[in-house]
Order: structure tokens, then C-alpha cells, then sequence
């Protein structure tokens, strides 16, 4: 029986950051993944040769002393993680279809807030106090400063209003409110459900800078596989847990997995959704209080994405850049489920590099929601009703029309190589609904994040502090501080960024 000073459950980006931390701290550390290979939805595939980006397809947060970019040179990757920047404003386009109205936005906050007073010129005092209220909240957010980690942060006002009550009271204008909203389409929360705070730390980052990954995801899954052969870590992948015994005093003891092996460890942090996590625990030890609440929270949409190729494209012409086309300007219309009008669409365009040749492709993707797909449940990869094939091949059809409406010159070489549903990404990437973003971040609800109610497990990933890339990493690292213990942790970051 094999024994650890840690098992961390989950292979994203949120798990491969913690067993780095804790393994750079001397800690011998195994991790766990159900699917065939680590990395979740930073990994990519190819078809006809061709790179694409499963789930990752860009981030904020690498701006100069960004939180993003200070995490990689934490973690000793930042130079194999190289961020291909939006280059202005028309990279970052918003297009309203009910008006035909059209927004270029520049990066850095003050640039948009300028950039948005020139579009609204009698909203500049709604969009002045609105950028203000968004500082505020970062310069408020002690987690931003990983020398300030802290598993408990006190509310500030913004926690306790939503995003569609700040707008409310700032504006009337449709299109500028839509504007300011647009970020929730990054993690599928309406305005009306999200606080204005945690809707301002996810913002903060994307108006910053938006970046592209040199080989996308890979790049993340390379580096850290690099990384920890410099450590004491081994990787078990098509494995997950199952139960947990040996349990005295509200300490796990052991840890069986699916295959029949049981593990010893000191402790276990999972970084996988949280209903999976309820599925593990041992129901004798948790109080109805907990189960209910985990089992209440509410899974964010996912997307339906089509991943396309152009063949007559000029690479050295197909800058990274990012369209959103938007039906009507209410986000909480094009989050409601319910909604059965023409849905929202974002348009990825990039070139990548395979082998020796460039390829000029295209990501489209349009929220879904399970309830879209619902009737298919029980099917499984390579066994889909007839009518579940229909219904993909008239939503490739439909995007791959916007996709040629929106960029004409390329309509004649562009083609579709794959296109996925909830229920693709549910059952390659082990996502209890296919859902994009774990749960919904809404206001008032209390995440699963830190410890648990036995001694020795705790939670980190997306679902806990913030969603994407920027918010998983995060939360790995306030969980660490807590594992290592916060002088250790404080003097090991400090050297690190001292460097």
C-alpha cells in the first residue's frame, strides 16, 4: 500500500498547480485523473491535422504584474507558457445583430472606460463610476496579491449587489449595459445573478489584456509535466476514487480506487465539481445542512463549439481576435435557459502552428445548456440517436452560416473538421453536465472551497473561488498556504518573486 503526503484529485488546471506547489515544497504528491491523459479541457486534438483548442481558448490576468503572470513564475513555467496578446481594439469586437452596432475595445481599464465614454458621450458619468466601482473591488481583493493569501476574506458592499442592480442604478442605456456584462458570457452567470464584485474580479483581468497560449493549452499540460519530474510526484491516470475509509476521528485513513488499489495519504484535496466530490465522501460523517447545500448549487452552461479550418487565409494576416456577436443586448435573456432565439455566438480566430506548416483556424462557440440536450442523456460516444445527429448538424450548419456572414472573404475556404456538444464534453472530459465553468458563481452562495468536514480533505478548483484558468490556479494556491502552513508558504512565494 502505497502512501503520500498529499492526493489531489483532478487534473485541470487547478490540480496540476496544486501538486506542483506542494511538491516544490517537499511533499510527495499523487494525482489523480479519470481520463486517459491530464490536463481536462486544456488539452488539445487534432483533426486532419489540424491543433484545437478543446476548452481553453484564452485568458486575462497577464498583464504586467497580473496575478496570472505572477502564479507562472511562482510555479517556475512562465517561460513555457508564452501569451500571444490581442493586439487592439478591432481584435476584441462586439457586435449587436438587432441593431447592427458595433464596439471595438481597447485593453487596459482606463483605455475602455475612455473608449466607451467616446461611444456613449451622455453615459460618461455612469461609465466613470462603473470602472471606479470595478478598482475598487481588485484594490479591495487581498487575494490578488499572492502574498496575501487567505482562505477567509471579508465581504465588501459590491458582494452583497448584483451586477444588474449596479447598471441598473448607473444607466438605461441597453447596449452600454450589455457592454458591461458582456464578461458573463466567460462564465455563464446572467447578470442578475452574479454579485457585482465577483462579476468585477473576473472583468478586471479581461480588460487588462486578453491573451492567447503558444500551443494553446498543451503548453500549460508540458510545462508542468516538465516540472514535476524534477519532484517527487506520480501521476495515475483512468483512476479516481471511490471511497474513503479508515475513518477515526474525522481523518481519513484510506483511499480506495476504482481499480480495487488502496492509497494512504496524509491529506486528499479534490479540484473535480463539486457533486462528483459529494459522490466520494462518506454520507455518515456529513450533516444534512452540507449535503443540501452542495447539492443545491445550480452547473453554469457549457458551450456548443464548432472548430473550423480556412484554406485560403493569409496566416501571417490572421492575427488572434475575438468577434461576439450578440442577438440583443440582454445578457440575462441569452443566459436564461429557457431562451429559444438565435443564440449568442464568439468567434476565435488564430493561427497554429503543427509541425512545418501554419493553419488559419476558427473556434466558434454559442452557450448551451443541458436542458438542450437533455433527451440524449442516456447516449453515450459512438451510440446517438438519429435525432440527437440532426440536431448537431443543423447547429454546425447555422454557426458555420454566422461564421460566413460575419467574415465574407473567408466564406468559400472555410470548413467545419469537428463540432461538440454538452454531452462530447461530458463524456470526454468527465463534467457531470458538460458545463463549462463548474457551478454558477452566484451571489449570496457559499462555495465549496478549503476544507471539508473531514480533517484531512479539502477542495480547490474553478467551482471554488472564481471561474477560468485565473480563478483555479488562485484557488490551488490559498488551499497550499493552508496544507504547507502560512509562514512556510509566505516565505516560499516571497523567495520566489524575489528572484
Amino acid at each position: 500500500m502505497k502512501r503520500y503526503n498529499d492526493i489531489v484529485v483532478g487534473s485541470g488546471i487547478s490540480g496540476l498547480t496544486l501538486t506542483l506547489l506542494l511538491a516544490m515544497n517537499g511533499r510527495k504528491v499523487l494525482l489523480l485523473e479519470k481520463a486517459p491523459h491530464i490536463g481536462g479541457s486544456l488539452i488539445r486534438f487534432y483533426k486532419e491535422g489540424v491543433p484545437l483548442d478543446t476548452g481553453f481558448h484564452f485568458t486575462g490576468g497577464f498583464s504586467s504584474g497580473g496575478i496570472l503572470a505572477d502564479m507562472l513564475y511562482v510555479l517556475g513555467i512562465s517561460d513555457s507558457v508564452q501569451p500571444i496578446f490581442l493586439p487592439n481594439s478591432e481584435a476584441n469586437r462586439f457586435v449587436f445583430e438587432q441593431d447592427g452596432a458595433v464596439y471595438d475595445m481597447p485593453f487596459g481599464i482606463d483605455n475602455c472606460c475612455a473608449a466607451l465614454c467616446k461611444y456613449f458621450p451622455d453615459e460618461s458619468a455612469a461609465i466613470n463610476e462603473y470602472f471606479a466601482r470595478v478598482k475598487k473591488v481588485y484594490q479591495s481583493t487581498v487575494t490578488f496579491d499572492l502574498r496575501k493569501l487567505s482562505l477567509s476574506v471579508e465581504p465588501i458592499e459590491e458582494d452583497y449587489i448584483s451586477l444588474e442592480q449596479l447598471l441598473s442604478s448607473l444607466t438605461a442605456n441597453a447596449n452600454l449595459k450589455g457592454l458591461l456584462s458582456a464578461c458573463c458570457l466567460c462564465f455563464g452567470v446572467p447578470p442578475k445573478e452574479v454579485s457585482f464584485a465577483n462579476y468585477a474580479r473576473v472583468a478586471v483581468g479581461l480588460y487588462e489584456s486578453v491573451a492567447r497560449i503558444k500551443n494553446g493549452g498543451e503548453a500549460f499540460i508540458r510545462a508542468f509535466r516538465e516540472r514535476f519530474a524534477q519532484f517527487d510526484v506520480d501521476i495515475l491516470c483512468n483512476a479516481s476514487i471511490t471511497e474513503c475509509t479508515d475513518v477515526s476521528n474525522d481523518i481519513v485513513g484510506e483511499f480506495v480506487l476504482d481499480n480495487g488499489d488502496v492509497m494512504r495519504a496524509d491529506n486528499c484535496i479534490f479540484t473535480i465539481h463539486p457533486q462528483e466530490v459529494l459522490k466520494i465522501l462518506p454520507r455518515e460523517h456529513l450533516s444534512k445542512a452540507f449535503v443540501d447545500r452542495v447539492s443545491s448549487f445550480e452547473n453554469s452552461n457549457g458551450f456548443f463549439s464548432c472548430f473550423g479550418v480556412v484554406k485560403n487565409a493569409d496566416p501571417l494576416a490572421f492575427g488572434p481576435s475575438i468577434v461576439s456577436l450578440l442577438p440583443c443586448a440582454d445578457l440575462n435573456t441569452l443566459l436564461d435557459p429557457r431562451y429559444a432565439g438565435r443564440a449568442a455566438l464568439g468567434v476565435m480566430r488564430s493561427a497554429e502552428e503543427a509541425g512545418d506548416k501554419t493553419h488559419c483556424v476558427i473556434t466558434a462557440f454559442e452557450p448551451e445548456f443541458f436542458s438542450n440536450i437533455q433527451q440524449w442523456a442516456d447516449s453515450s460516444v459512438g451510440m446517438r440517436p438519429a435525432a440527437y445527429t440532426e440536431y448537431k448538424k443543423r447547429k454546425t450548419e447555422e454557426i458555420a452560416r454566422r461564421v460566413g456572414n460575419l467574415y465574407p472573404q473567408y466564406r468559400e475556404g472555410f470548413s467545419v473538421l469537428d463540432a461538440a456538444s454538452l454531452l462530447t464534453f461530458r463524456d470526454y472530459l468527465f463534467s457531470p453536465e458538460g458545463n463549462a465553468y463548474g457551478i454558477k458563481q452566484k451571489m449570496g452562495q457559499f462555495n465549496l472551497f478549503g476544507k471539508l468536514p473531514l480533517v484531512n480533505l479539502y477542495v480547490a478548483g474553478q467551482s471554488a473561488v472564481l471561474p477560468g484558468v485565473v480563478g483555479s490556479m488562485l484557488s490551488s494556491f490559498i488551499v497550499a498556504r493552508s496544507l504547507i502552513g502560512k509562514d512556510k508558504c509566505n516565505y516560499f512565494i516571497e523567495g520566489r518573486l524575489s528572484r
